[in-house]
């Protein structure tokens, strides 16, 4: 850890002065709530007869679904997302203009889907290595779907994520064109998709709203870039209506507390509702407004370097972080029987446990940091330097997204198949970067990542 705090800290001290260290922070803190709040939610416990009990948080202490407000903070990494995909559709548009280039597209799409894919493949092979070989082994199909379940469901942000940057160019022409009404377009839209889902019944159509609330969020990120929130009463003007909003839906309306999926009521998350539209809007306005207070404390060098580390290894944590606490879990259960897990969810003595429990947590991670950071400063390589035909970049792109959704919702482990594994879920990504032009992955040259 000594060695990366040092690459980190010479590489923060290298960062440019015009360089927005607020967007690495967000971005950084956004992925950090998430881990946290899946591990603090995911309640395992022993109960009386001493059967393993999966229980979550939110079950069991109904006022810590209003955490979740601050906890489910994906709103937040696609307005980072918004912001940094601008300035680097920006920057390839005028290296087109002035070398001439005519797979100025392909190349950007496929720089930015080799950041999300290239963390992915060693999470993906290794956990349809281990479904296959429990499954031979005679283990209970169920407890392998449930450990599959349980490491995998991170991946299904990065198809949304992966979708709405494939639109980049349609929508940062839209901003610049049309401006804050290339954002308010999503608004009817994400309304419209839920009096269609909770009046008409109409099935299906709700998932449309991965689509419309996050593209709007991600709009916001080119309005921050741009410069419309300098003045900060936009920021608050954003955070007070986004609130007055989102409570009226909430403790007044028919939506959920919960932003995440909870007891007694449909899910705000998953599909998205307008109801975390209203929290995006509401965490954009916050988030900005401490902007001045934020960029000032980063000159401190050393949660510079901190921020910077995190960004270096971001996707690595945020994949891996449910992995380490499937492990946990399981070494826990069968290794000491349990130990440490008999007291209930939201009990007195379960919060007690929590500071104790989230250590483990991070141990366990910290070797799957140390082994698999290294494929977030991998490049896949593009075979040949040959421009992909637009039919295959649209196949590739589909396949990617499609597997990764299909793994996190009906996971890779298969009910009934010979190997254990749905053997199309794990291959559809694999081929969708094959078809993309991906090759074998290189770690690029000391000087090839200077130039970069």
């Amino acid at each position: 850890m000594a060695g990366m705090w040092k690459k980190a800290r010479d590489l923060a001290s290298q960062a440019p002065p015009e360089r927005n260290r607020w967007v690495d922070f967000l971005r950084a803190l956004s992925i950090l709530a998430v881990v946290f709040g899946h591990w603090l939610m995911a309640g395992l416990y022993v109960d009386a007869s001493g059967e393993l009990v999966r229980e979550d948080l939110l079950s069991t202490v109904a006022w810590t679904q209003w955490l979740t407000w601050g906890f489910q903070v994906m709103p937040v990494f696609f307005l980072v997302g918004g912001y940094s995909n601008g300035v680097s559709w920006n920057a390839t548009l005028r290296k087109a203009e002035n070398g001439g280039q005519t797979s100025y597209y392909r190349d950007w799409l496929a720089s930015r889907v080799q950041r999300l894919i290239a963390p992915t493949f060693p999470l993906l092979l290794l956990w349809a290595a281990l479904a296959v070989a429990l499954t031979q082994l005679g283990l209970p199909r169920e407890q392998i779907r449930m450990a599959t379940e349980a490491a995998l469901i991170p991946v299904w942000f990065l198809a949304v994520y992966l979708l709405v940057t494939t639109c980049t160019p349609l929508t940062h022409r839209a901003w610049e064109r049309f401006g804050w009404a290339s954002f308010a377009i999503y608004i009817p839209l994400a309304m419209t998709t839920d009096w269609l889902t909770f009046t008409v019944d109409v099935p299906w159509f709700n998932f449309t709203n991965f689509l419309w609330v996050f593209l709007g969020i991600h709009q916001l990120g080119y309005a921050w870039r741009a410069g419309r929130f300098d003045n900060r009463m936009v920021a608050f003007g954003c955070f007070a209506i986004g609130l007055a909003v989102l409570i009226s839906i909430t403790v007044y309306g028919f939506y959920p507390v919960s932003m995440v999926s909870a007891p007694g009521g449909f899910s705000n998350s998953l599909p998205p509702t307008l109801a975390l539209f209203a929290l995006g809007i509401v965490q954009v306005g916050l988030v900005l407004s401490l902007e001045p207070l934020g960029r000032k404390m980063l000159d401190n060098l050393t949660i510079w370097t901190a921020t910077v580390l995190m960004n270096g290894m971001i996707m690595t944590v945020y994949l891996w972080h449910l992995t380490a606490f499937v492990l946990v879990m399981t070494v826990t259960w069968l290794a000491f029987g349990g130990a440490g897990l008999d007291s209930v969810p939201g009990s007195g003595e379960w919060w007690a446990s929590r500071p104790l429990w989230l250590g483990i947590y991070i141990l366990a991670l910290l070797p799957m940091i140390a082994i698999f950071a290294r494929n977030e400063r991998t490049f896949t390589a593009i075979r040949g330097g040959r421009t992909v035909p637009k039919a295959r970049v649209v196949a590739g792109v589909f396949l990617i997204c499609a597997g990764l959704a299909a793994t996190a919702g009906v996971t890779i482990a298969s009910p009934d198949s010979l190997s254990g594994i749905r053997l199309w879920v794990v291959a559809a990504p694999f081929i969708g970067a094959a078809l993309l032009g991906f090759g074998p992955a290189y770690k690029p040259s000391k000087k090839t990542r200077a130039a970069k």
